[in-house]
């Protein structure tokens, strides 16, 4: 999830100018941090050029839709050749306008036990990051609830970098238990929160990159850190859930094998000012209607456009 750029005169003078738009994840200094806003849910401009090359006979301007261009491989020809536009699937957008109505009630686990919903309110910015971070992490090959109970029992001690350090193993593993590979994580969150009191002074990276290079943090969970603790659309976020259904609508090009596969198939095509919605809406979808295993198609609006409800 390119700045926009002006293409200039082609070998057989046709000109062509593109505008894209860009969305791009702010960078912030390891050192002097300045003070971020509180969790909440850029157009770059364009230049045109205009030739000064004389020319006998002023060509009419053609007004083009696509942003892409490849060359014929030809050379001496000087033409360029537009490419197709870009593949999206068929009846994607009744899909998704019948599973946004199917999720409007909001009452699936994740819109009550969400990432949205663990974190105090009422702490300091920089700790509510933090704890998004830590339920993040969590929640990893585990249920909203299991996950929601484990953060209960840690922001009852205190939940901070500090009080985390602080903390033995034993003891920490009791407050996650039973959350999945609940041995594992006692490690990263100890491992993770040694690393953002060195080198972020307690609060949380505000990249994706810097995300990633954090223990037991992957790509879904980084995505998600991103839009709930700095309010960015960085990309994204694909967990099981959205991986399953995406596949069932076939909404990838061809069938994907991992979460991070989807994840890149569906930000090809995808309008970029819907991705911020897919996960929650996906998510919930999959724990009340497109089960894993016996999803409920007779009950889904979907049931006459979903590939995958025809072979049931």
């Amino acid at each position: 999830m390119c700045s926009p750029q002006d293409f200039g005169m082609s070998a057989g003078g046709v000109r062509m100018v593109t505008r894209s738009r860009i969305s791009g994840l702010r960078a912030r200094p390891r050192g002097g941090r300045e003070e971020a806003a509180p969790l909440r849910k850029g157009e770059a401009s364009a230049e045109e050029e205009k030739s000064h090359h004389p020319v006998k006979r002023q060509r009419k301007a053609q007004s083009l839709n696509v942003a892409y261009e490849a060359s014929d491989g030809e050379k001496g020809e000087g033409t360029k050749q537009l490419k197709a536009p870009s593949w999206e699937p068929q009846d994607w957008r009744q899909q998704l306008a019948n599973i946004r109505t199917m999720r409007s009630g909001k009452d699936a686990p994740v819109d009550q036990l969400g990432v949205e919903h663990c974190y105090d309110p009422s702490a300091p910015p920089e700790v509510r990051r933090y704890q998004v971070l830590l339920s993040l992490m969590l929640s990893s090959q585990t249920k909203d609830q299991v996950t929601a109970g484990a953060m209960q029992r840690l922001r009852a001690r205190g939940l901070t970098v500090d009080s985390i350090l602080q903390t033995d193993d034993s003891t920490l593993g009791t407050l996650i238990y039973p959350v999945g590979f609940w041995r594992s994580k006692v490690k990263y969150i100890k491992q993770t929160s040694a690393i953002l009191k060195q080198r972020y002074g307690g609060d949380i990276p505000a990249s994706v990159a810097e995300l990633l290079t954090l223990p037991g943090v992957g790509p879904k969970m980084a995505h998600l850190a991103m839009a709930v603790a700095w309010g960015t659309v960085s990309g994204i976020a694909v967990d099981t859930h959205v991986h399953r259904i995406s596949n069932r609508l076939k909404w990838t090009k061809k069938v994907t094998k991992s979460p991070e596969e989807t994840r890149i198939a569906l930000e090809e095509w995808l309008p970029r000012d819907l991705w911020s919605e897919i996960n929650g809406l996906l998510v919930g979808f999959g724990q009340q209607t497109c089960l894993p295993v016996h999803p409920r198609c007779q009950a889904c609006l979907n049931q006459a456009l979903c590939p995958a409800a025809q072979g049931l």
